[in-house]
């Protein structure tokens, strides 16, 4: 039999999954799964390395998100086409925005009008007095887009659960499906995914006790496993499914706003009047003709690599500075640019420099170019609320940072799941320094008295080598701008950030890389001020 695991769940869930996105995908190509779902809850942090990892690991991903409403039902929306995809990615962003950061809010009729392409999973769970009216009105929403989801463990729940989604499939003619609410790539990943739990829960194993995930069960099983679990049907319903959903991410299309270009002209044109212009103010009795030439090198390639927007939009917020005196200086790869001179973006004189624009931009690369422009410390947020307000939220948002355990949060929250005493807890977590390996913290037991071979201590040890690396939350990028033509939460869902007046979208610098997409990155330079 084939099987399609259909809601999956990554440590990008922060503090519900046990196994990075990377390592349930290449699993679930080791067990000879059709397909993969990583439905993050209200979330898309984690998918780009889900998608980088499927590529290479030759399994097709799903893309999707798990959703708990406050209407106390729990769905699995997936993406089977691009409209799908962006229809999730506005849903995110709708129930993040409205809520305080790491939280959000989403009632069944927010998805109404919103999600008319997407996939339908209903997960009823045990049985309840309200299910018949839920699905008396998912059915009216999502007309044949609506499936029950079934999650069978080794245990008498899963026969309760099995007969009350058949009772709802019999009464709303509902079609039902397998799958395995996995929080992890293996089971030995049980023991992690009790202390991330207790961590979630503010407390310690011993005390949470019952609330802790009920069995070890919620991994990726083996065809076999799920075979002896499920009827035949609901696993090729599962594979169905699959093919049904055939969005990647290899879709997506960037698009840079095209306002920038005065009507009637071409970003390549609009690009190159402004290089030459420029060049006449830095060599206001002729640019040599070394450099002329460098200039419409560096043009053409820009052209054929399809980046003018980029630069435009580059250049429109360096004059937006400069008309407001606010000092700024573009530096790194970009000093290499005899174009970036011209746009008074850098100061490097390429008539008194050897520039490598290669080192800048290459076709062979095929990487993104990155301008890191420098503003003063006191006055870079008048620039970053102009391209908010330039281009409004909903086109513009600063790159997230994804925060991940290191030794000392490592420690602290391993050794309070534990129960550990707090106070020795805290002493060697203030002990070390972030790069400090496992054997260190040996030595800082046995200082304390404490035997470093004992079992619970191993136990500790051998949790927080698993748990570092492990994202935590998300923060905002130091100033790395992604700014869109339309709706930004088309390409990727927004969130808010910590700080007031800023938004993040979900994906870090190295996501953005990985699909090619380009940021502009806005930073502060004390020295300036």
């Amino acid at each position: 039999m084939a099987y399609a695991e259909l809601h999956c769940i990554s440590n990008y869930s922060f503090l519900r999954g046990a196994s990075h996105p990377e390592e349930l995908v290449m699993q679930a190509a080791k067990l000879g799964y059709r397909a993969i779902a990583i439905t993050d809850e209200c979330t898309m942090a984690g998918i780009v390395k889900a998608h980088v990892a499927a590529k290479e690991h030759g399994i097709k991903l799903i893309i999707g998100s798990e959703f708990q409403l406050d209407d106390d039902l729990l769905l699995v929306l997936l993406a089977p086409n691009r409209t799908g995809y962006g229809q999730i990615c506005n849903l995110i962003t709708l129930a993040r925005r409205r809520a305080e950061k790491g939280t959000y809010r989403l009632a069944l009729k927010d998805l109404e009008f919103a999600t008319d392409q997407c996939i339908v999973i209903w997960f009823p769970g045990e049985p309840d007095t309200h299910h018949e009216a839920s699905a008396s009105l998912l059915k009216e929403f999502f007309p044949d887009r609506l499936w029950l989801g079934l999650e069978a463990f080794p245990d008498g729940k899963s026969i309760t659960c099995y007969e009350h989604n058949f009772r709802l499939s019999q009464q709303f003619d509902l079609p039902i499906v397998a799958a395995g609410d996995v929080r992890m790539h293996h089971h030995d990943r049980k023991q992690l995914l009790d202390v991330i739990s207790a961590v979630r829960m503010q407390q310690s194993i011993q005390l949470a006790g019952r609330l802790l995930p009920a069995n070890g069960e919620k991994y990726l099983r083996s065809i076999k496993q799920i075979t002896e679990l499920y009827p035949a049907g609901l696993l090729t319903a599962s594979c169905a499914i699959a093919d049904m959903c055939q969005f990647s991410l290899d879709e997506l299309r960037y698009e840079y706003p095209e306002e920038l270009v005065p009507p009637g002209l071409t970003a390549s044109a609009y690009l190159r009047q402004l290089a030459y212009c420029g060049a006449e103010k830095r060599w206001p009795y002729g640019a040599p003709p070394a450099v002329l030439r460098l200039i419409e090198k560096e043009l053409t390639l820009i052209a054929e690599m399809a980046y003018e927007y980029y630069f435009l939009t580059v250049f429109d917020i360096v004059q937006f500075a400069k008309s407001q005196d606010i000092l700024c200086q573009g530096r790194g790869s970009a000093a290499n640019s005899a174009v970036c001179y011209c746009l008074e973006i850098t100061e490097v004189d390429p008539a008194r420099v050897n520039l490598l624009f290669e080192r800048f931009i290459s076709k062979e690369r095929n990487e993104p170019p990155d301008i890191d422009v420098d503003f003063e410390h006191e006055r870079r947020e008048e620039v970053i609320q102009y391209i908010y307000k330039k281009y409004g939220r909903h086109r513009a948002a600063l790159a997230a940072t994804v925060v991940t355990y290191r030794p000392r949060s490592a420690i602290r929250d391993v050794g309070k799941a534990l129960g550990l005493d707090q106070q020795l807890v805290n002493h060697l977590a203030k002990s070390l320094s972030w790069w400090d390996k496992r054997e260190v913290l040996e030595e800082r037991f046995a200082e304390a008295g404490i035997n470093p071979r004992s079992i619970i201590i191993d136990q500790f040890l051998s949790l927080i080598d698993a748990i570092l690396g492990f994202p935590r939350h998300l923060s905002q990028h130091v100033g790395g701008f992604v700014i869109s033509s339309g709706p930004l939460s088309q390409l990727a869902p927004i969130e808010n950030a910590s700080m007031a007046e800023r938004t993040i979208i979900q994906w870090d610098k190295n996501d953005l890389e990985s699909l090619g997409l380009l940021k502009v990155d806005v930073l502060a330079l004390g020295m300036l001020t």
